[in-house]
């Protein structure tokens, strides 16, 4: 739902019924069958169906309850609905606001209706469902504003629960302080800023304003309020500023003092201006000092659009790109400002953009690039916590292709999932093998566990190690005086990936095996077995047989490891599935560059299915993206593609035999194949087992794709 549609007048949202039912209308005509009643009900889902004339206007809703009394009166399936239809059902108008569908919603037992237009004709079904989900997208929507605006304050921010337990630290209460949010959470507030009383504030609900704090080197100023829901306290927020930079800061000390003596919101308390625009660019909030330096008042800005407040602002275009741009310099009223402009993002998509200027002073700028890092950093966790949310089907749908070889994989991820036995996912690199790893998890019953991946090849063999199984304490110099839990006991209850397997030391490799035999092992530099519960996948793009030959790798891991093998084919394998993979890459690109690429000319189509495509599915989404910042608009066309596929520069090895054009393009791929194919059995020698290994094939794969060709096996 697009929360643009609310209409708003200064602080008031109104919110009509026919922005949160869905537009998708399943109805019935008079004459149709219980047969066709039965089919709407079974494929969608649902419990009312409307019955409409040719103009889409309302007759009548045909239920479950319609459909299972003509049953039991005897009637079959190829009876028309029209004897057993509610010829007066109950409605709403599309218009009807949002209050008045809640007070209705109390006071009805009905739990669907249908919605008609101002020309009565049916536009969707309401059910109770959608007031919902409309209540807890609006909810998300405002978090994610609250969240932004909290991250670029200065101030710092703690607050507690009505125990005196931590609940929320924000980033200037991190650097104010040097603590970690991670860290502090569920923590008294004692044990992480002591002789810090807020029992006023939770026992008497007292507001205490310009308290003197100070922990170590670091003074502040801190105001305490307390938390009340229905006139009880449930917690307490404290609101700190650091007044070690006091010579810096000059004006913004005075406007700050003033803040915190009326602590009318936080937001007005920062000590640096801030405006929020939504994702068309129209200012949507100012705090105090913005309006105090602007000389302007929040009346005056509200719904107007960014550029007409601040000349030669670009935080309208961050709004759209969603690319943050932080400590640049800009001209505002004849003053050179640090400015920050960041992106609120909501379900990966960019909602608005959230303004900050800062005032020059040293210290500011010197925090600049520790604020960058931090921001970072939360960006990356959000994005760790947001594939967690990701369902099995997610998972599955992001498996693109319609060829056999993809549906076979499909299909095989469906039957091991269910197991608890050891998978080895084997392919060229780019070929998708993290993803079939998590698909694995997320359709298995440990999908509520975590999904821990390490890359083996990624980390130095003095790391390795202490990555996997963790370090106890005191267990080396620099070592974190706790110790530190490994890869495997964070994945405890859940799965492993144990990416690119094959760049494991045989050392290492030895105590993989020993957990996967008997499932525990020791920290480094510990004494105690820990016990895990954990699934083990590995990935590899090499050759485990090879490594075995030659030394490199254990024979008895590869046995423990290959209980279950899914081999994913290079793309060239299935060009049928090119297409389908292009297609779903312009549109994540259209929509992450703010693009509107529709489509690609054919004959860019015919050279994406010709190309041997050496980096398989991660260089097709390259050059799909490439050709999305070159097009921009409209088609894909053959200059939008990178010299190499257009024989200027040909990368080596990407060069094959074009069949004759006469042919049909799937007759052409498979001559090719067949070609391929007997190439390496010459080489061969005729040994199968080598030219499966020429052709980087399993050797029962190379039996499939001989006996299609009706090659001699």
């Amino acid at each position: 739902m697009d929360f643009n549609c609310f209409r708003q007048s200064g602080e008031v949202t109104i919110l009509l019924l026919k922005d949160i039912i869905s537009d998708q209308v399943v109805y019935l005509r008079p004459g149709e069958t219980l047969e066709k009643a039965v089919q709407n009900f079974r494929h969608n889902k649902i419990d009312i169906i409307p019955v409409v004339d040719s103009d889409m206007k309302l007759l009548g809703i045909f239920t479950r309850t319609n459909l299972y009394d003509a049953l039991l009166n005897g009637a079959s399936l190829n009876i028309a609905i029209d004897h057993y239809m509610n010829k007066k059902p109950f409605f709403l108008s599309a218009d009807l606001p949002y209050d008045e569908v809640a007070e209705l919603v109390k006071k009805t037992t009905v739990g669907a209706v249908p919605v008609i237009d101002a020309e009565e004709k049916v536009i969707g079904v309401f059910n109770k469902a959608d007031m919902v989900l409309a209540l807890l997208e609006r909810s998300e929507l405002l978090n994610t504003k609250f969240q932004a605006i909290l991250n670029s304050m200065h101030n710092g921010v703690i607050a507690i629960d009505g125990k005196g337990f931590i609940t929320l630290v924000n980033t200037g209460a991190e650097r104010i302080f040097s603590i970690g949010e991670e860290k502090c959470l569920g923590l008294p507030l004692s044990n992480v800023l002591p002789d810090l009383d807020l029992t006023a504030a939770l026992e008497h609900s007292e507001v205490n304003v310009m308290l003197q704090y100070r922990r170590k080197e670091i003074s502040t100023v801190v105001n305490i309020t307390p938390l009340t829901h229905m006139d009880k306290v449930v917690g307490a927020i404290a609101i700190f500023q650091d007044i070690t930079e006091l010579n810096f800061v000059g004006r913004e000390l005075e406007a700050v003092k003033e803040i915190n003596r009326t602590l009318d919101t936080v937001l007005n308390i920062i000590g640096d201006g801030i405006i929020v625009v939504d994702e068309k660019g129209n200012v949507t909030l100012s705090n105090r000092i913005f309006d105090d330096f602007m000389d302007i008042s929040p009346e005056d800005i509200t719904g107007r659009h960014v550029t007409e407040v601040i000349n030669g602002s670009r935080l309208h275009i961050v709004a759209k790109t969603g690319i943050p741009e932080t400590g640049d310099i800009q001209n505002i009223r004849g003053k050179s400002l640090i400015v920050s402009r960041l992106p609120i993002i909501k379900e990966g998509r960019v909602v608005g953009a959230v303004g900050k200027m800062i005032f020059p002073q040293l210290p500011e700028i010197k925090e600049l690039a520790e604020k960058l890092v931090s921001l970072q950093n939360k960006v990356a966790y959000y994005e760790e916590e947001l594939q967690k949310t990701k369902t099995a089907w997610d998972v599955m749908d992001g498996i693109i292709g319609e060829s056999p070889a993809i549906k076979s994989i499909k299909q095989e991820i469906a039957r091991v999932s269910k197991s608890t036995s050891t998978v080895l996912i084997t392919g060229e690199s780019g070929t998708g093998k993290e993803l079939v790893a998590k698909a694995i998890h997320m359709c298995s019953d440990r999908s509520n566990g975590p999904f821990i991946k390490i890359n083996c090849a990624a980390i130095s063999e003095s790391l390795l190690e202490a990555e996997i199984f963790g370090y106890a304490p005191g267990a080396y110099t620099g070592a974190l005086k706790n110790g530190k839990p490994g890869r495997f006991e964070l994945a405890d209850g859940g799965t492993i990936l144990l990416d690119e397997i094959a760049d494991m030391s045989l050392a290492l490799q030895a105590k993989i095996l020993r957990v996967i035999q008997e499932r525990e092992f020791e920290r480094v530099g510990g004494t105690r077995s820990i016990r895990v519960n954990v699934r083990i996948l590995a990935a590899t793009n090499k050759e485990l047989e090879k490594g075995i030959a030659e030394g490199t790798f254990r024979e008895d891991l590869y046995y423990r490891l290959n209980v279950i093998n899914i081999h994913l084919p290079p793309l060239w394998e299935h060009p049928e599935d090119i297409e389908f993979l292009a297609k779903s890459f312009f549109k994540k690109y259209n929509r992450i560059l703010g693009a509107d690429v529709r489509g690609f000319e054919r004959e860019v189509v015919e050279i994406l299915c010709r190309h041997r495509w050496p980096g398989n599915v991660r260089e097709l989404e390259n050059v799909v993206e490439r050709a999305v910042n070159y097009a921009r608009s409209g088609n894909v066309r053959i200059e939008h593609l990178p010299p190499y596929m257009l024989g200027e520069g040909e990368r080596p090895g990407s060069e094959i035999k074009i069949p004759k054009e006469s042919d049909s393009y799937r007759d052409k791929m498979h001559e090719l194949e067949r070609d391929l194919i007997l190439d390496a059995l010459d080489k061969a020698g005729g040994n199968k087992t080598r030219a499966a290994k020429i052709l980087n094939l399993s050797r029962s794969r190379l039996y499939v794709k001989m006996k299609k060709y009706n090659m001699i096996i």
